[in-house]
């Protein structure tokens, strides 16, 4: 059996490797350029449900069924789908940007963030209604990378409702608009 192969640092060329890159601020630039789907990330705390909005996941794998999400390190939604080991995304709809706003503040307790939601319970977990879409993941795997952690959830339940999509892009939440066929405006 061969070892497996070296980190991919250990194979970048060293001067690579010594160059100090972009500052944070230039990088957030980039970042804000890339559009991504809205989602909210709930999971049950010791005290009761916990969420915050998330732009960065993503589908892994169809077989078997993974979705990866990056949360903020220190958060208690983190936290909790950790200790739980489940956790449930929820796709927002373009109607949904208040309820995206809620739970992206910072000032916003758990119960300010569920105040009239009307959760219910799906495997243990708090899914909130009204979503595109939503689904319950088992945690498979936690790893952090700077100041996130990437949460690998393996789908144990999922609901597909309709509408279109809530987005971020350029730092606001924005609606899906259709493009116009090539040659008409």
């Amino acid at each position: 059996m061969s070892a497996p192969p070296p980190p991919v640092a250990d194979r970048a060329d060293p001067l690579l490797l010594t160059e100090p890159g972009p500052g944070a601020a230039r990088c957030l630039g980039l970042y804000a350029k890339l559009a991504a789907g809205v989602t909210v990330v709930t999971a049950r705390g010791e005290d009761g449900p916990l969420g915050m909005t998330v732009s960065a996941v993503t589908s892994l794998s169809a077989r078997p069924p993974l979705l990866l999400a990056c949360l903020r390190d220190g958060s208690r939604t983190l936290a909790a789908a950790r200790a739980r080991r489940a956790f449930a995304v929820h796709l927002l709809r373009e109607e949904q940007r208040e309820l995206a706003a809620r739970f992206a503040s910072p000032a916003a307790t758990a119960a300010e963030r569920f105040a009239g939601a009307g959760t219910r319970q799906v495997l243990g977990v708090p899914v909130l209604p009204g979503a595109l879409a939503w689904s319950v993941c088992l945690t498979e795997d936690i790893r952090r990378y700077g100041d996130h952690h990437l949460v690998v959830g393996r789908v144990a339940a999922v609901h597909v409702g309709g509408g279109r999509p809530l987005l971020w892009h350029d730092r606001r939440f924005r609606g899906l608009a259709e493009s116009l066929p090539d040659g008409t405006g």
